[in-house]
């Protein structure tokens, strides 16, 4: 604050710098969208780690590619993931009523499906604590030979008025994974103790069905998934893209943010353009899957059909092995795989490389589902089609960087995966770093500060290779000023920054001259 003077003297005041540092966001967490047996179904929940997804999604399921997927995105280098999880539409929780009378309390599975069946409720009144009991959350599935504590809650209350906020329905539900819990009305002291003994014996006891959780249930039909139809969709797509703009794949507005979405096996186009357009939105990559039925590449000789800036398309399917069948080979989706590759090549190159080239080898795969040569791949590139070659130098590796606008003929400046992802990544940026600038008062000495912090930034991706060019000048400008900023604009309370780069295009073709040296003698 400013210093006022008062007697003679050297006065020292700290006068703030204006420097306001941009820091340059994340550009490669993941979101996934498909069916799980377990998970939230509410929001979409980031998982760090494939543990992670094991632990809150039920982990591989045969019937859905959306685990596979995850875990192929985590063996490549992925390492933060958002998962929607969509289910039938008549999916239920299961539940349980422990008690009699008005003393009962009904615990309720925190998300529909047939999982919470494998729970059982164990309640334990303590001794010496009048109105205080244990409640336990007890995992048996069917067949087990043995009952394991998930959870248990000591000192718990049926009180909404506790005085030390034991209320049993408050402690679950900030404190359990599982489980939800509510008091019957009028009930005024615990249930009686279950019979099954706590701690449990050696072998498994004949459980009361009172206690265990019931009428969880995955749906009437088999769990959902992505049509098998470019054309026609189904129930799944229409779980992922509800009319009412919420739900479903719209939770992903909710987060923070996320860069890449890939939707495991869809196919549909009209789908993954509702996607693209949605990408646009939230400056965010849709990673397409091609159909698996197409063997002969020259299906796609005219392209994927898609023809947006914010996606880009991948064939063929690749081969891997399936843990749940004794590790058999089978076709998986490569939206997974890609997305990983796009997260180390981010890591270890930065945004601005393409992740594509010899340096991409997929992790844990075995092949492609349609090998392709020199002409056939000559033959896709040109249209936006991204190929996944097998080479045996360097094994399976993505052999195309380009948008899903990258047909030669569209001459889009959207052309190549990098520059897009780098634009996205500059905006995303440079929105979250200015917004100090707002009810500033819109000046000369606001626009320098702007221009000196912005210019900071893109200096420092200058340095690290981002650009062309081998001087500033030639890489990037920042401009601020009574240029782009009029009087018009001051009066309606309207700053103007211009930020301009010269992106790195990738060397998608080598050309290599030979000239045969005509013979000469010596001198």
């Amino acid at each position: 604050m400013p210093i006022t003077p008062s007697y003679p003297g050297v006065y020292i005041e700290e006068l703030p710098s204006g420097v306001h540092t941009i820091t340059g966001v994340a550009t490669s967490i993941a979101a996934f969208a498909g069916w799980a047996p377990k998970g939230p179904v509410t929001r979409a929940q980031l998982v760090l780690s494939w543990s992670d997804y094991n632990n809150q999604f039920g982990g591989l399921d045969s019937r859905s590619r959306l685990g596979y997927s995850v875990s192929h995105f985590f063996a490549n280098g992925g390492q933060q993931a958002y998962i929607v999880r969509l289910t039938n539409s008549d999916a239920a929780a299961g539940s349980v009523t422990v008690g009699s009378g008005t003393n009962t309390i009904t615990v309720t599975a925190q998300n529909p499906g047939a999982w919470g069946n494998d729970y059982w409720i164990a309640i334990k009144n303590q001794a010496g604590a009048p109105g205080r009991f244990r409640l336990q959350v007890v995992y048996s599935p069917k067949g087990a030979t043995k009952w394991v504590v998930a959870e248990s809650f000591e000192n718990l209350s049926i009180s909404k008025a506790d005085s030390q906020g034991r209320y049993v329905g408050d402690v679950l539900a900030n404190s359990s994974n599982l489980m939800t819990a509510s008091v019957g009305a009028g009930a005024t002291a615990p249930p009686a103790d279950t019979t099954q003994p706590v701690p449990p014996p050696a072998t498994l006891p004949a459980y009361p069905q009172t206690t265990q959780i019931q009428g969880g249930t995955d749906g009437a039909t088999a769990p959902i998934a992505p049509s098998t139809s470019t054309t026609t969709a189904g129930a799944f797509e229409t779980a992922l893209l509800p009319t009412s703009g919420t739900g479903g794949v719209y939770m992903l507005s909710s987060v923070d943010l996320f860069n890449l979405l890939c939707v495991p096996g869809e196919i549909t186009t009209t789908t993954l353009s509702t996607l693209e357009k949605y990408c646009e939105t939230q400056r965010a990559f849709l990673i397409a899957d091609s159909d698996p039925g197409i063997t002969d590449y020259t299906k796609l000789s005219s392209g994927s059909g898609l023809n947006g800036t914010n996606s880009a398309f991948y064939f063929p399917w690749l081969r891997a092995p399936d843990p749940l069948a004794q590790n058999a080979i089978r076709n998986y989706p490569p939206c997974g795989f890609v997305a990983g590759i796009y997260a180390s090549t981010d890591t270890n190159r930065g945004v601005w490389k393409a992740p594509a080239g010899i340096e991409t080898a997929i992790a844990g795969v075995s092949g492609v589902a349609v090998p392709l040569n020199d002409g056939q791949n000559g033959m896709l590139n040109p249209v936006a089609v991204n190929c996944i070659r097998n080479f045996s130098a360097f094994g399976t590796v993505v052999w195309g960087a380009r948008t899903t606008q990258g047909n030669d003929e569209a001459g889009s400046q959207w052309k190549y995966i990098p520059i897009r992802r780098l634009a996205l990544f500059l905006e995303t940026s440079l929105y979250r770093g200015t917004q100090w600038v707002v009810f500033e008062p819109n000046d000369a000495p606001l626009w320098a500060q702007i221009r000196l912090n912005v210019g900071s930034f893109m200096q420092t991706l200058f340095r690290q290779g981002a650009f062309q060019g081998s001087t500033p000048q030639q890489a990037y400008f920042v401009k601020c000023d009574s240029e782009t900023t009029t009087s018009t604009d001051q009066n309606n309370g309207i700053v103007n920054i211009l930020v301009g780069f010269a992106p790195l295009k990738p060397a998608e073709f080598v050309v290599i001259q030979i000239q045969q040296m005509a013979g000469q003698t010596a001198s």
